[in-house]
């Protein structure tokens, strides 16, 4: 009787699952750059590493393990409480330590092959830009295109406030929704929440459709620090409004005195408008469940001009700040100089170096931020707090002090410029939905250089001596603000 004699099988090409080979453990992480070679940007210091561990969940946690170990429940309750809410507001992105260093040009074209795939954001060609100043300039603009609208309005905003301005667009909206234009509001539930219930209704009456974008719920609490910063409007997917004011009576006029902002919003015709409706409508269906499809919000766009646009829309919930890279290209690219504009600039250090390096490499870098009419003194006591490195490499500060200055804007080398609604902070880049248009066109840039270099003259520059002798209140109000650099 024949047997039947088994091969032996042959060894598997692939390894197990779950099982590490024989790898070195210094090799189990990631093959690390050779810090000869190339050396990371924004290598946090002592005081920001102590901030840091003081908002992580897990040193609290284990205090709460410790004291419920040796039975102090209630205290252990406490810190557990602790350790959750750190956790929630911790930022989920981080900015780039490596490869912000200067290679190329932002006057190239490797420079915006690098931006558009870098943020993965394509270039839209044919758009019409008008750069507005100032509520009296952008409220009737904006009024004027609602009342043109023939098929939809969105908006999308951070600040919807009951005032003068908020009933006259109230009015506006609903007298369009009457019409059949499909009306479609989304609110952040925490920058709007002083709307008002006579503009409410207004909306009602007209059969306005209004959502409130993360309301503040116990299931809710994982993002409830994720807020809509954004304040887009758009008309019938073709024409799109924004820039750094929200509807808020502190916004007209032209920045006349203490109680008119000074700000700046652009309107744009085309192609570079689907983006803003796209961030829109995503927020929209991640709200309400409803999707806006079809061509009253996406229509066949046509060319309305001839500037090429980047629409940049930047989320949390992405786990990067696709704005963030924009900017620091923009920064390391530079060679002539770098204007921005900012009222709430609190950079971190990988910012701080690349603006330290381009004003070594030559770039003049002028910041221009508000200054005692700034509305949020836990920013404001951020930027005093970290104006003393950018001083002492030369780099110039301006503080606008003639009224609060709200817009959004960077210029570099006179072939590339931004505006939006972006914040130079982490709560812009690491927490709130934002969006900015970007543009490499020299007769828009020029005219943003031009508004810059206006406003510069009614500021008042920052000397480092200066800076040394602020007083002690003002250094320990630095020191307090420093413990919420990250969530503001």
């Amino acid at each position: 009787m024949d047997t039947v004699k088994h091969k032996k099988r042959p060894p598997k090409s692939e390894p197990r699952r779950f099982r590490q080979k024989n790898v070195p453990r210094r090799w189990r992480h990631r093959l690390e750059p050779d810090p000869l070679t190339r050396k990371p940007k924004g290598v946090p210091d002592l005081e920001t590493r102590a901030r840091r561990l003081l908002w992580s969940w897990w040193p609290w946690a284990v205090a709460a393990g410790s004291m419920l170990y040796i039975g102090r429940e209630g205290t252990a309750i406490g810190l557990a409480i602790v350790a959750l809410l750190t956790y929630l507001v911790a930022p989920r992105e981080h900015p780039p330590s490596y490869g912000l260093d200067h290679q190329f040009a932002a006057a190239s074209d490797e420079f915006l092959a690098s931006v558009a795939g870098a943020t993965s954001v394509p270039f839209a060609e044919g758009n019409r830009v008008d750069i507005l100043n100032n509520g009296d300039e952008f409220y009737p603009a904006m009024i004027e295109a609602i009342s043109e609208a023939e098929e939809s309005i969105t908006i999308e905003a951070y600040i919807y406030w009951a005032g003068t301005i908020g009933a006259m667009f109230a009015q506006a909206l609903a007298a369009k929704a009457r019409e059949g234009v499909k009306v479609k509001i989304l609110l952040d539930a925490i920058g709007s929440a002083t709307i008002g219930e006579e503009i409410l209704k207004t909306l009602e009456s007209g059969g306005c459709q209004l959502a409130w974008y993360n309301p503040i719920h116990w299931y809710t609490i994982g993002r409830f620090n994720n807020r809509t910063h954004r304040k887009s409007l758009i008309i019938d997917g073709r024409i799109g409004f924004t820039g750094g004011a929200g509807i808020a009576d502190h916004w007209l006029g032209k920045a006349e005195d203490s109680a008119h902002w000074r700000d700046i919003q652009i309107r744009i015709e085309g192609p570079g408008v689907t983006p803003l409706q796209t961030g829109f409508g995503r927020n929209w269906l991640q709200t309400t469940g409803e999707l806006a499809s079809g061509y009253a919000y996406y229509p066949p766009q046509k060319a309305a001009g001839d500037v090429a646009v980047q629409t940049i829309m930047s989320s949390p919930e992405t786990g990067s700040s696709t704005v963030r890279i924009m900017y620091y290209l923009s920064i390391i690219c530079a060679r002539e100089y770098i204007y921005i504009a900012n009222p709430y600039f609190v950079p971190d250090q990988a910012a701080i170096d690349t603006l330290i390096e381009a004003k070594r490499r030559g770039v003049d870098v002028k910041i221009m931020v508000s200054g005692i009419h700034n509305d949020n003194r836990l920013a404001r006591q951020n930027s005093i707090r970290l104006y003393g490195k950018l001083l002492e490499a030369g780099v110039e500060i301006h503080e606008y002090n003639h009224t609060m200055l709200h817009h959004k804007t960077m210029v570099i080398d006179g072939v590339w410029a931004t505006i939006g609604t972006t914040n130079f902070d982490s709560r812009s880049f690491a927490h709130n939905e934002e969006n900015n248009v970007c543009f490499y066109d020299e007769p828009l840039v020029a005219e943003l250089r031009d508004i810059f270099l206006d406003d510069l003259k009614i500021c008042e520059r920052v000397e480092l001596d200066a800076w040394h002798r602020r007083g002690l209140f003002t250094r320990v109000q630095g020191m307090v603000a420093s413990l919420l650099a990250d969530q503001v």
